[in-house]
């Protein structure tokens, strides 16, 4: 992936990112998560959120076969390399993806997703996802 995205393509990735309705996804009641799911408008291009008490506790940002994600649990970024774009893979099901972390992690894409996580600061889910960068 190009990570030196000019300023007018993310603010476009940004703005391509489309909230997937609540009853397309599995919530979890019991213990009180709510999930949040965009899509882009590139393939692959997703950010899940997993909120308690409305606050984030799992985040995961993928972009072109690169993850950044965040665990309440371990309270740091991960980056990584999806499985998504191998299409050699045939044990593939499309509603997966397998995710081989990056040691360290890469702070180029990791300022990538803040980015374009910026171009959407005016909405709740997104200023609350930027917080976590503090």
């Amino acid at each position: 992936m190009n990570k030196n995205l000019d300023k007018n393509e993310i603010i476009f990735l940004g703005a391509s990112l489309r909230a997937i309705e609540p009853k397309f996804i599995k919530q979890d009641n019991k213990k009180n998560i709510t999930r949040i799911w965009f899509q882009g408008s590139e393939p692959y291009f997703d950010v899940f959120f997993e909120l308690k008490d409305h606050e984030i506790i799992w985040f995961q940002f993928t972009l072109r076969g690169q993850s950044l994600s965040w665990d309440v649990k371990f309270k740091k970024w991960k980056t990584g390399n999806t499985n998504e774009l191998k299409s050699h893979d045939v044990n593939i099901y499309p509603a997966s993806k397998i995710i081989e972390h990056d040691y360290p992690i890469d702070l180029d894409f990791l300022n990538v997703v803040r980015s374009i996580l910026q171009s959407r600061a005016e909405e709740e889910i997104f200023a609350k996802a930027l917080a976590l960068f503090s």
